[in-house]
């Protein structure tokens, strides 16, 4: 079961950040920042070449660090040393990132699909997150858009909240996947099969008919990504808690 935390507080997407003040995405100075203002956090997990889970978004560096390549060619310690745009520190592991948090807020965990079109050639980024969190004491959620590793995760990590990443799924946001793929993942089918608890849902498609019925039936709706008080406003009509970007989400009593 989701912790309640993470239906009271909002969750920063990919932590606190903004590059301006030296904060980037799922950086350690974003992270520290949520966790001093009292919010939630969403980060998102990549892996490296050594097998280590690696707090990053993108399969490639060049948008958050100006270097070519992709993560996963490099290991764990090439990667801490590889600054982030607008930081001096480099890519934080997984592990750094739980030991700052410590369980003082919420944490949401994205692990990102490295099959490539949401396939079940996935394991070894399920097993460097079970293994990181297999101490860790605190809220957490783990959540992949790939059922797949949802399902690897609840082998892995049977103790620990596990959720779908959904969405509308059009052509044009995953280009990857065929239609047939698109067509299922819409109606998060595996919801019962992978032993999840929660959705987080793309915030401008939460009017879809299967996300008022799993709401329906009690599961937590959380959704990505907020980035106004107005859409706030909005999509709380829905989703019990938001993720959250540009601007600061308000933290109710």
């Amino acid at each position: 079961m989701l912790d309640p935390s993470f239906l009271r507080v909002p969750l920063a997407h990919r932590a606190l950040h903004d590059v301006t003040d030296g904060r980037p995405e799922n950086s350690r100075a974003a992270i520290l920042a949520a966790i001093s203002a009292g919010y939630g956090i969403e980060i998102d997990l990549q892996l490296s070449s050594d097998g280590q889970a690696m707090v990053f978004h993108d399969y490639a560096l060049e948008r958050l660090t100006g270097r070519p390549g992709a993560i996963r060619q490099h290991d764990a310690v090439t990667l801490q040393a590889i600054p982030l745009t607008g930081d001096s520190e480099g890519i934080p592991t997984f592990s750094e990132v739980l030991a700052i948090v410590d369980g003082q807020v919420p944490l949401l965990v994205e692990l990102k699909d490295q099959d490539g079109a949401m396939g079940p050639n996935v394991g070894p980024l399920e097993q460097a997150t079970a293994n990181a969190v297999r101490d860790y004491n605190g809220p957490l959620g783990l959540m992949s858009f790939n059922p797949h590793s949802v399902a690897a995760l609840a082998k892995l990590a049977p103790d620990v909240p596990r959720g779908l990443v959904t969405d509308g799924f059009n052509a044009q946001n995953w280009p990857l996947l065929n239609d047939a793929t698109r067509d299922r993942l819409r109606d998060i089918p595996d919801f019962d099969r992978v032993g999840a608890c929660f959705i987080s849902h793309q915030a401008v498609d939460l009017k879809r008919d299967r996300v008022a019925e799993l709401k329906h039936q009690g599961i937590p709706v959380l959704c990505w990504t907020v980035r106004s008080e107005a859409q706030e406003k909005e999509v709380r009509q829905v989703a019990d808690n938001i993720t959250f970007e540009s601007y600061l989400a308000k933290i109710n009593a």
